[in-house]
């Protein structure tokens, strides 16, 4: 589904992320850890396009995104969460599901006032899409609160909510469990189980490798930007050079 082949970044002189290559196939969920500043971010950066790569290939289903912007990953079903959620804080829940729906009308000021049953029914059919999202992320009691009342825990899972509304094959969730309590990280893994189920990929960017063993079926690891590891989670924490590079071997 993903191929990363000899990618590159460089911030100027400096390489943050050196001829990298990984891939995820369909429904499949894989981890990417690794110390801060390894390269991992960046690297995540430029898959979902908010950077662009030196160097190297990036495709998504065959077809080559190197150069596409994000806009139309997105819309090709390459959808990705941050580490901090963007939500709008004034709108309500639903409401930030609804911004966030695929647009396959071309839907404009002219055209929603020329066809407005048309958009009638389209506005009835998102917010379907949106209460059944929200239910199955267990959401459903924080549908109509403004966006900026919620936890930070379910600012997380709203920011997943407006992506699952792009109707996504592969997400790239960045530190989904950062600043989440223990009990929202469980709830939160179930869910990734939930998606996988649903046939949805995942890529993690994670530093808690327990939550990532436990979900993933291959796990990578970057170290000042190479991918010196690659395979069962397992084996990649075991072997000797990631324990090396996870400070003295611990890990």
């Amino acid at each position: 589904m993903l191929k990363v082949e000899n990618v590159s970044v460089s911030y100027g002189p400096f390489l943050a992320v050196n001829n990298a290559s990984m891939h995820v196939n369909a429904g499949e969920t894989i981890g990417l850890a690794g110390t801060n500043g390894a390269g991992k971010t960046t690297l995540f950066a430029a898959i979902a396009g908010q950077l662009t790569a030196t160097s190297g290939s990036i495709s998504f289903n065959g077809q080559d995104i190197l150069h596409q912007p994000t806009y139309k990953r997105a819309g090709i079903g390459l959808c990705r969460t941050f580490q901090i959620p963007r939500e709008f804080g004034k709108l309500s829940v639903l409401e930030n599901l609804l911004v966030a729906a695929q647009d396959r009308s071309q839907e404009n000021m002219l055209t929603a006032w020329l066809r407005r049953g048309t958009m009638k029914d389209t506005t009835t059919q998102r917010t379907a899409q949106a209460d059944q999202i929200l239910d199955t992320l267990g959401i459903t009691h924080v549908r109509d609160l403004p966006a900026s009342q919620l936890s930070g825990g379910q600012k997380k899972l709203l920011e997943l909510a407006r992506v699952l509304m792009q109707q996504p094959t592969l997400i790239l969730l960045d530190e989904p469990f950062a600043g989440v309590n223990p009990v929202r990280i469980g709830e939160m893994m179930d869910i990734f189980r939930r998606l996988k189920e649903q046939g949805i990929a995942l890529l993690i960017v994670e530093h808690h490798l327990q939550a990532l063993k436990s979900l993933c079926s291959r796990l990578y690891v970057m170290d000042q930007g190479v991918v010196i590891a690659e395979g069962d989670p397992d084996n990649v924490l075991n072997s000797t050079i990631v324990q090396e590079a996870y400070m003295g071997g611990v890990i």
